[in-house]
C-alpha cells in the first residue's frame, strides 16, 4: 500500500490513475468505483428525469433503448442518475462483461461516505456513533480500492462490502458526521487498516483469524457491553429435521437420516468453529461459517450459538448478528449514548490504531460552526488512541 503519514504526500494508485496531493497543494478527492448492478436482466439507467432501458444482446453488446452501444456506454449529463430504483451522484459507466450488464458509479469519496453512513446506521443514532461509522467506512473503502486496483470496481453497494444506497441514505446527520471527520482514516504502523464492522457482537468481538484465517493485530477480541437493546443480541431459530437434512443434502453433505448435530470446537471468542452432523449412513464435519452460509445469515444470525434438539426439530439459540469482527455498531451506539467520543469508540474496537488525516480539510470555519454537534469528551481529531 502507498499511504503514509498525514504530513507526507498522499499517493493513491488505482485504475483511475495516479493521484497525489499534500497539505500545501489543492485538494484532490479520490473517486470511488461502486458496483451498483450486475446481472443479465434489463435495467433502467439514465438521468432522474429521463432514463432508458439497458439490455444485453446475444453478441454480448449493450443495447440502450434499441440502440446498440457495443461493450461500454457512458450516459451524457451531470446527474443525479437513476439506476433501477436507486438515485446516485457522480458518474455512471455501463459495461458488458461475460454476458452480463455491470453498472458502475464513480463518486467522490466523501459523498460515498455520507451515503454509506446512512446505509449502515440509523441517522437517529448519536452523533459520535455516526462519526465512528464514517471513519470506519472511509478507511474500509480506501483499503479495498488499494487491494483491488486491477478490478473494474472497488466495492459492491451491498453488505458484501458496505451498504451504499446513494441519495436515499444521505441525511443532515450523515452529512454532518462525514464533514466532522472529513479525510480521517484509521492506520496501523502507518498503513490503512481493514476497518470491518458488524451489527452486534453478542458480548465480545471475534479475531480476524477466527473468521478469515489470518490474524491482524488490531482485529482482536474485545469485550462489548450494553448491547441488550439491540434486536439481535439474543435470537432463536428452529429447523425441522427433514428440512435441515434437505438443505445439507443439496450442499453435498449426505449422511442419510439426520440424527444429531454436535458442536465440536469453538473459537477463542466462543463462536462455533466446527460441528459434527451424524446421520444413519455416516457423519460429516463442517465449519460453523459454512453452516451459516447454508442456512442463511438471517436465520443463523451469527456463529455464536448452541444447538438444542427435539423429536422433530433442531433449535439454534444464539447471540449477536454478523461475523463479529471489528466494530460492533450497536456497541458503538451504546458507548456514544454514555458520552464516549468517536475517537474513543474507534480506539476500543480497533486497538493500537491511529486516526490520521488523509486529505486536506476543505470546509471553512463557518461550515464547522453551523449546526455541528459538540464533541462528547475529547476534542482532538488527530488522536493517537493506542
Amino acid at each position: 500500500m502507498l499511504w503514509r503519514s498525514p504530513t507526507a504526500i498522499f499517493l493513491m494508485v488505482t485504475s483511475f490513475g495516479l493521484l497525489a496531493c499534500s497539505a500545501a497543494t489543492a485538494r484532490v478527492e479520490p473517486k470511488i468505483r461502486v458496483l451498483l448492478y450486475r446481472g443479465a436482466d434489463p435495467i433502467k439507467v439514465g438521468l432522474v428525469a429521463r432514463s432508458g432501458e439497458v439490455r444485453i444482446d446475444a453478441d454480448g453488446d449493450l443495447v440502450v433503448d434499441g440502440q446498440k452501444q457495443a461493450k461500454r456506454w457512458t450516459p451524457n449529463g451531470h446527474g443525479p442518475w437513476r439506476v433501477g430504483s436507486r438515485i446516485v451522484r457522480g458518474e455512471i459507466v455501463v459495461r458488458s462483461h461475460r454476458q452480463r450488464i455491470e453498472v458502475l458509479n464513480r463518486v467522490d469519496l466523501e459523498e460515498y461516505v455520507a451515503s454509506t453512513v446512512g446505509g449502515e446506521m440509523s441517522p437517529s443514532w448519536p452523533a459520535h456513533a455516526l462519526r465512528a461509522q464514517a471513519v470506519a467506512a472511509r478507511t474500509y473503502v480506501l483499503y479495498e480500492a488499494d487491494r483491488h486496483r486491477d478490478r473494474a470496481w472497488d466495492v459492491r453497494s451491498t453488505a458484501v462490502s458496505q451498504v451504499y444506497r446513494g441519495l436515499e441514505a444521505e441525511t443532515r446527520e450523515t452529512v454532518r458526521a462525514t464533514r466532522a471527520t472529513e479525510g480521517q482514516i484509521l492506520t496501523y504502523a502507518g498503513e490503512p487498516i481493514l476497518a470491518v464492522f458488524h451489527s452486534t457482537s453478542g458480548g465480545q468481538t471475534a479475531t480476524a483469524g477466527e473468521v478469515w484465517g489470518e490474524d491482524l493485530p488490531y482485529l482482536r477480541i474485545v469485550e462489548v457491553e450494553d448491547e441488550d437493546d439491540a434486536p439481535h443480541t439474543y435470537w432463536r431459530t428452529a429447523f425441522g429435521r427433514e428440512g435441515l437434512s434437505g438443505i445439507l443434502e443439496a450442499a453435498g453433505i449426505v449422511v442419510g437420516e439426520l440424527r444429531n448435530m454436535t458442536i465440536a470446537d469453538r473459537t477463542p471468542s466462543g463462536r462455533v468453529e466446527s460441528l459434527i452432523v451424524d446421520g444413519s449412513t455416516g457423519s460429516h464435519r463442517l465449519r460453523g461459517r459454512q453452516l451459516r452460509l447454508l442456512l442463511g445469515g438471517l436465520a443463523l444470525r451469527s456463529t455464536l450459538f448452541e444447538i438444542r434438539e427435539s423429536d422433530d426439530e433442531f433449535v439454534f439459540v444464539g447471540s449477536g448478528h454478523g461475523h463479529g469482527v471489528g466494530m460492533s455498531q450497536w456497541g458503538a451506539r451504546a458507548m456514544a449514548r454514555q458520552g464516549a467520543s468517536y475517537q474513543r469508540i474507534l480506539a476500543r474496537f480497533y486497538p493500537g490504531t491511529r486516526i490520521e488525516q488523509l486529505l486536506p480539510i476543505r470546509r471553512s470555519l463557518q461550515e464547522i460552526s453551523q449546526g455541528e454537534d459538540p464533541p462528547n469528551d475529547e476534542t482532538s481529531q488527530e488522536g493517537d488512541h493506542r
